[in-house]
């Protein structure tokens, strides 16, 4: 079952940005409506490409700033500042968690 439904919405104190791994990914999302899911829910849907998760933009976080992320590696100062905290987890996680305002496993929404 998937985390986030046609009817979920991102919670007002988060931020979502998904970066498909692939252009092949990316169109299959698109075919399937899945882009448009994500976007109606609040979500910010780029480009396949690396961003937030090596600092890069679209997500760079600030001191004091909290990610769940999907990515594979996590260090301090990773995603931005050596004061942010990050945290990893499987996409069912990270899309229950943005609907929760808070990390959630999605069996408890």
């Amino acid at each position: 079952d998937n985390a986030m439904h046609k009817e979920s919405n991102v919670a007002s104190n988060m931020r979502f940005i998904m970066l498909p791994d692939t252009p092949t990914i990316w169109k299959q999302a698109l075919k399937e409506g899945l882009l448009e899911t994500f976007m109606n829910s609040g979500c910010v849907v780029g480009p396949p490409t690396c961003g937030p998760c090596l600092g890069g933009h679209m997500g760079i976080l600030a001191a004091g700033e909290r990610s769940i992320a999907t990515t594979n590696r996590n260090f301090k100062g990773r995603m931005g500042s050596l004061e942010s905290e990050v945290y990893l987890s499987n996409p069912a996680v990270a899309a229950a968690s943005a609907i929760a305002g808070e990390i959630r496993h999605p069996g408890k929404l």
